[in-house]
């Protein structure tokens, strides 16, 4: 698992930019739609990390997503309110 924290005016691409380089090991990212990029989705792709990301709403062209996977982002979130209380 990797995480890196930012200050809240950071913008997704920002953040996804440094993460980037560290998901060798992983083999699935599962974020929400701020990282729904073409770039980044194909760097993750090239490093063999399935892109679990739905599409933004105004997206012409929507790739697929597993919607089950998506739902346990869920779990990462109540942890983080956790930790905010």
């Amino acid at each position: 698992m990797h995480l890196l924290l930012t200050a809240g005016h950071t913008s997704d691409d920002t953040g996804a930019r440094c993460l980037l380089p560290n998901f060798s090991p992983a083999t699935h990212l599962i974020a929400d739609r701020g990282y729904d990029a073409d770039w980044f989705i194909t760097a993750l792709k090239k490093q063999g990390v399935t892109p679990c990301i739905p599409p933004r709403k105004n997206r012409t062209i929507r790739h697929r997503y597993s919607k089950t996977l998506y739902q346990q982002r869920h779990k990462i979130e109540i942890m983080f309110r956790r930790i905010k209380d």
